[in-house]
């Protein structure tokens, strides 16, 4: 590679942060330019224990990419257009390559959901749970891994709150019988409530409706049951799927922008069998990092390799003792092996922290 080539990363999650990392020692001719709303990394995947109370890690984003040659841009992208990145409260910045790696938000869907309900999707939503949430019953609707983690902290940490988890199915659903029955067990150890039959079609501020009409009395409500992105790629005219995640082909490229590459929760990426790869941080990490080789190599007149890609488990904590990690086969489907208790729990932490390892320079 010769000359200056612009490479900016939109995002500073474990997606983005992973692809500049990648980048720093990969494409050493080039500038390269991190570009996030917030001035900090917060391990996103640590905040239901945020939530609930507990202190986690923080970065400065600024501190942590100067000094490896990464110009870092802390402002709001408004819009991509003719290879620049439209920005609110900075100065445009132009690119040559871009990796789109904005993440997920949450994802309201319900009526009432925005004005009514907390969330730990982004770190100013679970500071605001953290501080504002009443004593009294709180529920957690959603039975996926977050509203189920969220659950456990709370009823650990608020011994004075009454946690109710409310989902259309069993919590942890997913997972095989023996993984399911512990998180059951768990829960219930700990106190709280599951309904795994209710379909919430309303949220107020003292209550959930469901679907059959009941009305669930709560002193909060938590929204965990799905996530969103950004419009931002829609509102560009990058081709997106109905959820509004960047459509790309298997070099992560975006299938009407050639310059732009995404990674993470907002894009569309096929894995093995040609099924769609879930939004989670074992995703992020792996695609932020293709995404960064695949720009390298065209900028040398190569083909990307190929994106070799499985899952190998997937980890749940249940509070600060207890979890689940549960090992997968290569369609992502669960296998025959399942730890618990506090093994569980360490290894949990273990990969929580080599993953915030993974995305920092």
């Amino acid at each position: 590679m010769t000359g200056q080539h612009r490479i900016v990363v939109l995002g500073a999650g474990y997606a983005g942060l992973a692809a500049a990392r990648r980048l720093v020692p990969t494409a050493r001719d080039a500038h390269i330019t991190v570009v996030d709303a917030r001035a900090s990394f917060v391990e996103r995947v640590r905040l239901h224990q945020y939530g609930a109370g507990q202190s986690i890690p923080e970065w400065d984003l600024r501190e942590l990419l100067e000094p490896k040659r990464i110009h870092f841009v802390q402002a709001s992208a408004q819009a991509i257009e003719h290879k620049r990145v439209i920005l609110d409260g900075a100065p445009d910045v132009e690119y040559d390559s871009l990796i789109y790696a904005l993440g997920s938000t949450n994802d309201p869907g319900v009526q009432g959901v925005a004005e009514c309900a907390y969330s730990v999707a982004t770190p100013e939503d679970s500071e605001y749970l953290r501080t504002s949430i009443p004593v009294g019953r709180v529920v957690v609707v959603g039975g996926g891994a977050t509203g189920i983690e969220l659950a456990a902290e709370l009823a650990e940490s608020r011994p004075d709150s009454r946690v109710l988890l409310l989902g259309s199915d069993e919590p942890a659903s997913w997972l095989s019988a023996r993984a399911r029955d512990h998180v059951r067990r768990t829960l219930e150890r700990l106190g709280v409530e599951i309904r795994s039959d209710a379909k919430v079609i309303e949220v107020t501020p003292e209550s959930v409706r469901l679907a059959d009409g009941s009305v669930v009395e709560a002193a909060a409500t938590v929204w965990t049951a799905g996530f969103g992105v950004p419009e931002l790629a829609r509102r560009s005219g990058l081709a997106v799927d109905g959820h509004g995640r960047v459509l790309t082909d298997e070099t992560l490229r975006s299938i009407s922008h050639p310059d732009v590459y995404a990674a993470g929760d907002a894009a569309v990426i096929a894995g093995p069998g040609g099924r769609e790869l879930r939004m989670a941080c074992a995703t992020a990490l792996p695609t932020g990092k293709y995404a960064a080789d695949a720009v390298v190599a065209r900028l040398a007149g190569r083909a990307p390799r190929e994106l070799r890609f499985r899952y190998f488990f997937q980890c749940i904590s249940l509070g600060r003792r207890d979890g689940v990690i549960q090992f997968l086969h290569a369609d992502d489907s669960p296998g025959r092996t399942v730890l618990t208790g506090r093994t569980a729990a360490w290894f949990k932490e273990q990969i929580v922290r080599g993953a915030a390892g993974a995305a920092r320079p």
